[in-house]
C-alpha cells in the first residue's frame, strides 16, 4: 500500500532532504569525489583546446589568448594579456588551496607525523629527482635545460580519477598513499617554481611581499578571523609579487601558509550551545510555521550560521569553498587556453627527435616509475615505515605509473621554462600529453590486470 498523506509527503521528499543537505563527506573524500568529474572536464577541454588550435579558428583562438586586459588604479598599472591573467592571477587561486592542502595535510593529516609522513615525503622526492636527472640526461645544458622541472609534476585530479575507476581492485591504503604523495609533489613544484623559475628580482617589490605576508602572520597570531581583512592584504601581496619576479602565484601560497588554523569553539562547546538553538527553534516552530513571517526562527537560523562559522577554522572553511571552483573553473579554464598546441603535420614525425620531448617523455613514463618504487622500497627495508595494511610492492609500481600523468602542473611549469621559446613550449607541452596519455593508461592496466584484487 503506498503511503498518503502527511506520510507520502516525508516519502517523496526525503530524498530531495539527502539532496539538499548532502552527505556528510570529509575533505579528503570531497577531494575523491570530484576526482572523476573535473578529470572528464579536462579531457574533454583538452580535446577542445587542441582542435581549436589546429582548425581555421586558430587565428580567433590565438587573438583570444592574446588580448589584452588592463587595469589602471592612479599610477599603477597591470597589462597582461588573457594568457598572462588566467596564468599569473586566476591560477593564485589554484595555488592558494594547493597551500591550504599541504597546511592541512601537515598539521592533522597524513604528513602530521613522521611514521605517517616519511614513506609519501621520500617517494614524492624519488619521484622529483630522478624524473629531473632524466630530463638532463638529455638536455644536460644550453636552453633546453631549463625544462628539467617539467617531469617532476602530478596531477593529482587525473592520477585519482584513474585509481577511482579501478573500484576494490586496489585497497584503500594506496588512495592515501598517492594523496599524501600528490600533496608533497605539489609542495615540491612550488619550491621549484620560486626558485629556480624567477626571473630578475626587483627586491623593493619582493621585500613590499614578504612584509604583506608579515602582516597575514599578525592577524593570525592576534586572532583576527575575518576573511575580507586577509583578502585585501593577500591581493596586495599577489601585487609586490608579480612585480618582484619572483612568480605571482608564490603569493596564494603564502596566503595559504598565514590563514588561521584555530576554531573559536571546542567541539563540546558548540554541541552545547547548537543543541540550546535547536531547543529554542523547536519552541519558536510550534506557533510560527514559516520562515517568511518569523524574526525569531530567521534569528536563530543566523545566530546558527554565525556558530558554525565559528567553530570551524578558516582554513577548512575556505578549502571547502574554493575546491569546486577551482577544480572546475580555475583549472579547466587554465586548460583551455594552455592545452592548445599548433600542430605543425609537416614536422611532427621529427618530433620523436627532439630532446625535450625525450627528456620528457622518458622523465615522466620512466624517471616517476623508477624514482618512486626505489624510494618506497629503500623506506620499507631500511625500517623507516611500512605499507599500509593490503598495499605491496605491486601496487606502488602502479602508484609509479599513474604519478607519471603530470598535465597541469607540467603544462603550469613548461610555460615558465620555455616562455619565451615558441618551439620548445609546443614541444614540451605535445611531450607531456603524450606522456600524461601512457600514464594514465599503463596505470589502470598494470593495476587492474597484474595485481591481485582485494577488497579492504
Amino acid at each position: 500500500m503506498k503511503p498518503f498523506g502527511r506520510k507520502r509527503y516525508i516519502a517523496e521528499h526525503a530524498n530531495s532532504w539527502e539532496l539538499l543537505f548532502g552527505r556528510i563527506l570529509t575533505p579528503f573524500e570531497k577531494i575523491v569525489n570530484s576526482s572523476i568529474g573535473s578529470g572528464m572536464l579536462l579531457i574533454v577541454l583538452t580535446v577542445i583546446a587542441m582542435l581549436l588550435a589546429n582548425s581555421p579558428l586558430y587565428g580567433l583562438y590565438d587573438k583570444l589568448l592574446h588580448q589584452h586586459l588592463v587595469i589602471a588604479i592612479g599610477d599603477m598599472r597591470i597589462d597582461m594579456t588573457l594568457h598572462h591573467w588566467i596564468n599569473d592571477a586566476l591560477m593564485c587561486i589554484f595555488f592558494y588551496l594547493v597551500g591550504l592542502e599541504i597546511k592541512r595535510e601537515m598539521l592533522v593529516g597524513e604528513l602530521s607525523s613522521f611514521r605517517q609522513a616519511i614513506l609519501p615525503i621520500m617517494a614524492a622526492m624519488g619521484g622529483m629527482v630522478v624524473p629531473a636527472l632524466v630530463y638532463f640526461a638529455f638536455n644536460p645544458s644550453g636552453p633546453n635545460a631549463s625544462g628539467w622541472g617539467i617531469p617532476m609534476a602530478t596531477d593529482i585530479a587525473f592520477a585519482i580519477a584513474i585509481l577511482l575507476l579501478l573500484g576494490d581492485r586496489v585497497p584503500a591504503g594506496l588512495m592515501t598513499i598517492l594523496m599524501a604523495l600528490a600533496i608533497v609533489d605539489d609542495l615540491g613544484a612550488v619550491a621549484v617554481i620560486a626558485l629556480f623559475y624567477t626571473e630578475a628580482i626587483n627586491y623593493t617589490a619582493l621585500i613590499s611581499a614578504f612584509i604583506c605576508f608579515a602582516v597575514l602572520m599578525v592577524f593570525n597570531r592576534a586572532g583576527v578571523r575575518a576573511i575580507w581583512a586577509y583578502l585585501v592584504v593577500a591581493t596586495a601581496m599577489w601585487l609586490c609579487m608579480l612585480f618582484s619576479g619572483v612568480h605571482a602565484t608564490i603569493a596564494g601560497v603564502l596566503g595559504a601558509l598565514a590563514t588561521p588554523v584555530h576554531s573559536l569553539y571546542r567541539p563540546a562547546e558548540f554541541s552545547r550551545e547548537a543543541r540550546k538553538l535547536l531547543d529554542r527553534f523547536d519552541i519558536y516552530r510550534e506557533n510560527e510555521k514559516s520562515f517568511m513571517v518569523s524574526d525569531r526562527l530567521n534569528a536563530v537560523l543566523y545566530t546558527l550560521e554565525s556558530g558554525i562559522n565559528r567553530a570551524q577554522t578558516p582554513l577548512q572553511r575556505l578549502e571547502h569553498t574554493l575546491h569546486k571552483p577551482v577544480y572546475f573553473l580555475v583549472i579547466p579554464l587554465f586548460v583551455l587556453f594552455n592545452a592548445g598546441v599548433h600542430l605543425d603535420f609537416g614536422t611532427l614525425h621529427l618530433l620523436p627527435q627532439s630532446s625535450v620531448v625525450q627528456g620528457v617523455v622518458l622523465g615522466l613514463s620512466v624517471g616517476k616509475l623508477i624514482g618512486i618504487f626505489a624510494a618506497v622500497w629503500l623506506c620499507v627495508k631500511l625500517n623507516l615505515a611500512v605499507l599500509p595494511k593490503g598495499v605491496n610492492f605491486g601496487h606502488i609500481i602502479g602508484v609509479g605509473l599513474l604519478a607519471g600523468i603530470g598535465f597541469t602542473m607540467s603544462i603550469f611549469i613548461s610555460e615558465l621554462a620555455f616562455k619565451n621559446d615558441p618551439l620548445h613550449l609546443s614541444e614540451a607541452k605535445i611531450a607531456i600529453l603524450f606522456a600524461s596519455i601512457c600514464a594514465g593508461v599503463l596505470g589502470y592496466c598494470w593495476l587492474r590486470f597484474f595485481t591481485s584484487k582485494e577488497t579492504h
